[in-house]
């Protein structure tokens, strides 16, 4: 069976687009989008620069001095990219949002009415560039992997030509950025000789997948032109949807998306009891005035929990963060999801004995799914996820995230920091600092001068008023003058570590501001 004759909406350099448009930033600017400080997308002007994707922000930056940095966003992605589906869905229904900048649709109906494929590709790139003054680019070929490469090209692929199309192509086209991360299996194939699809897909299935596993057997249906599984799939069954009736009504992105991460467990739930897993979702909503929203979300690999949250959160965000006029004028007050396509889910089942200890990767989805349980008694913010990132103390570079959320840092960990804490870092960080103060030998207050220096060698520490304990040991001091440069928020401080006498040796982090000394840490 061939693949579904498909046209890709491609809109190129996405999350470049979608950070500079919700900055306000003008088109003739470079700019790059980042994540854990490496760059994963960037205009066509910062690569004209020299400017790769895997480049480190540093040298990107010194290559690019103008260079406009912005922080990866998936969300700010889908709630920028909603016009532009919805403008593709006016001229063609059916429509699937295969991540935000890729749109993808069955392309035999519009061309039945448009008179050919080509004119439905015009059509379109007009449409999008009329309502949301963007450039896009469209391929149409049989099956979604052979349309997105054809858009990134701006082709139109003859019928039964897809495997032709493919077999020039490098393996590389396997892990496309954004989409499921192949690069080792990629690099195996290279190492093999098999250096374009056309070389992989002249191999037997058989001999793919008893050399490379199940797995590889999807990729190599996509090399051959194919649909990535068999045409044989369940049909979904009416009872699997989920539906929350909020009250009162939603109309704050963040209520949304926790009620949409509940709804997100419920559904992966019904599912995996019957060995199921989601490929396309629909996410659909209703207002109190009677508006019905709805967006299919399609997806090369079956949906975790965290996968289906996700997308219902950046949808509801594109709905409800719209540009006044579009947005919904009420409050949400039915939301439900639809499993419109499922496979087997042997990937995502629980194991016969749920999950032991010989299966740690069921073993995280279990706790997830218990922290979400906990989540929805306590609150979004009732779960929360330390994330470690810049900072000269502690307590500045850890940064508690709602679980669920994505896991950024509040700073940039690879900047220079001068005056930081070297490691390891403290155990205990009380979230209010304990008053101390640090006495020489003659029971003298020991300061910190001007030049950042002690006044005097510390000889005992008293915590909280209660009665000074001897210095065994002392380091420091590690002084910082933060944001010296704004008189209102200067900030001067000064960190010493020292280890106290007792009947139990007890090590601590000092911490000096504003000619006062306070317990920071309290090392293990």
């Amino acid at each position: 069976m061939t693949a579904v004759r498909t046209l890709v909406v491609w809109c190129p350099d996405w999350p470049v687009l979608a950070a500079t448009k919700a900055a306000g930033l003008a088109p003739d600017v470079p700019a790059a989008v980042l994540a854990n400080n490496r760059v994963v997308a960037s205009s066509a002007l910062a690569r004209a620069e020299g400017i790769r994707r895997g480049d480190r922000k540093r040298g990107a930056q010194s290559r690019c001095p103008d260079l406009a940095v912005f922080e990866e966003d998936p969300a700010r992605d889908a709630r920028m990219f909603e016009p532009v589906a919805a403008a593709v869905e006016r001229l063609a229904t059916g429509i699937e949002v295969v991540r935000p900048g890729i749109v993808a649709l069955p392309v035999r109906g519009p061309a039945r009415y448009y008179g050919s494929e080509e004119a439905v590709a015009e059509r379109l790139i007009d449409q999008v560039a009329t309502e949301c003054d963007l450039e896009c680019q469209i391929g149409v070929a049989d099956g979604l992997f052979a349309a997105t490469l054809a858009a990134r090209r701006g082709l139109v692929v003859p019928v039964s030509g897809s495997a032709a199309f493919l077999a020039p192509l490098t393996v590389a086209e396997l892990s496309p950025p954004g989409g499921p991360d192949r690069a080792d299996f990629v690099d195996l194939l290279r190492r093999l000789g098999l250096r374009t699809l056309g070389a992989y897909a002249a191999l037997s299935e058989r001999d793919v997948a008893s050399r490379f596993g199940a797995d590889a057997v999807a990729t190599h249906r996509l090399a051959r032109g194919l649909e990535e599984r068999p045409p044989a799939r369940r049909r979904t069954p009416p009872d699997l949807s989920v539906t929350h009736s909020p009250d009162p009504p939603l109309d704050r992105v963040d209520a949304a998306a926790f009620a949409g991460r509940a709804l997100a467990e419920q559904l992966h739930e019904k599912l995996a009891a019957r060995g199921l897993a989601c490929t396309r979702l629909g996410v659909h909503a209703s207002t109190d005035n009677g508006e019905e929203l709805g967006r299919v979300w399609r997806c090369a690999e079956p949906l975790t929990p965290a996968g289906i949250a996700d997308r219902v959160r950046w949808q509801l965000d594109g709905w409800l963060r719209a540009a006044p006029g579009t947005r919904p004028s009420a409050g949400i007050t039915r939301l439900w999801l639809e499993p419109v396509e499922v496979v087997d889910a042997t990937a995502l089942q629980l194991g016969l004995w749920h999950g032991g200890s010989e299966d740690p990767g069921t073993g995280a989805e279990r706790a997830s799914r218990a922290l979400v349980r906990v989540q929805g008694l306590l609150g979004p913010d009732g779960v929360v996820t330390g994330v470690l990132g810049g900072g000269r103390g502690p307590s500045d570079r850890v940064r508690l995230v709602p679980w669920g959320e994505e896991r950024l840092p509040g700073a940039d960990p690879d900047a220079p920091w001068p005056g930081r804490l070297p490691a390891p870092s403290p155990a205990t960080v009380p979230a209010v600092p304990v008053a101390a103060e640090v006495l020489d030998a003659s029971a003298a207050p020991v300061g910190v001068s001007g030049r950042q220096r002690l006044t005097g060698v510390p000889a005992a520490v008293s915590v909280a008023g209660g009665a000074p304990r001897p210095v065994l040991a002392w380091a420091g001091p590690w002084a910082a003058a933060e944001t010296w440069w704004e008189p209102a928020g200067a900030r001067r401080r000064a960190r010493l570590q020292v280890l106290l006498d007792g009947v139990e040796q007890t090590a601590l982090l000092l911490v000096r501001e504003d000619r006062a000394w306070a317990v920071e840490g309290v090392y293990d």
